[in-house]
């Protein structure tokens, strides 16, 4: 017996859901695919991992979902345990199980996009470097910093890394602490769009002009960086299809079929006006 719905749990803040483009298009890339054979997604948005463990749980005891989709793996991650103890079958999103067992997921490249972006702005020029981060304790998040040291190392530089939460307010604030210190940075790169376009105001109300004084790179190209003044040079994924191969996957795993191995959507690298030469 089935239930037709596939849960996913978000432990994020509610109000980052309504600003934040990514999810509303990876979840409708996941319904699309899902609703072809009279599924759906049922969605939780809670604020802690230990309260989205606990919907994990009351959905096993009550048959309410088939399978989940677990997103934004984290170091030191106990939902893979507790969701192998309840036998609630789980699909992962990005990085495999940290212990190293074998489950099923739908892996993302972070470390090609980020060299390419590195790359990108070396070339222009660009010798002080700051990325403005999602949080540490994101797998993704950890790939992406170590990926952009290593290649900083590589080219004599060393970049500044700063933490944020994906909140416009973290853009603001960072960017603007990045900015005001004895030798800014000359280029930013941003986890995501929220944080970038926010990066890109607080840029404007100190007057540091983009490009010709500093250039932003986003992550995700959702509207807001393609309708900003300048548009933002972005890290372009196909966060739709990224939403539709999950639901290839998940089906598979409902299925009881062996679930075959899938990458997402590689970042791609979209050069727009936020981005210029170095200083000379």
């Amino acid at each position: 017996m089935t239930t037709g719905s596939v849960g996913l749990v978000l432990a994020r803040p509610a109000r980052l859901l309504g600003a934040e483009p990514f999810f509303m298009e990876f979840i409708a890339g996941i319904e699309e695919r899902l609703a072809e054979g009279d599924r759906s997604v049922l969605l939780h948005i809670v604020g802690t991992q230990d309260a989205e463990i606990a919907a994990y749980r009351r959905w096993a005891a009550g048959g309410v979902v088939d399978a989940v989709v677990v997103v934004n793996r984290t170091a030191d991650d106990r939902r893979p345990a507790v969701l192998r103890e309840i036998g609630l079958p789980a699909l992962y999103v990005g990085e495999p199980d940290a212990a190293g067992v074998a489950v099923p997921a739908v892996r993302t490249d972070d470390a090609g996009p980020v060299r390419e972006a590195l790359a990108y702005l070396l070339d222009l020029g660009h010798r002080r470097i700051a990325r403005v981060s999602g949080p540490e304790s994101l797998l993704h998040t950890r790939a992406r910093t170590a990926v952009l040291l290593e290649g900083c190392a590589e080219a004599g530089i060393e970049p500044v890394v700063v933490e944020g939460d994906y909140s416009e307010e973290s853009g603001a604030k960072l960017t603007s602490a990045l900015l005001d210190t004895p030798e800014p940075p000359t280029a930013i790169l941003y986890d995501n769009d929220v944080m970038a376009v926010a990066g890109l105001n607080a840029a404007k109300e100190l007057g540091r002009a983009v490009p010709d004084r500093l250039s932003l790179v986003a992550w995700d190209d959702s509207t807001l960086c393609r309708l900003a003044t300048p548009a933002l040079t972005t890290m372009s994924v196909d966060v739709h299809q990224f939403g539709v191969t999950v639901a290839e996957s998940v089906l598979e795993l409902i299925e009881g079929r062996e679930v075959a191995e899938r990458w997402s959507p590689k970042a791609a690298l979209i050069p727009r006006q936020s981005t210029g030469k170095g200083p000379t």
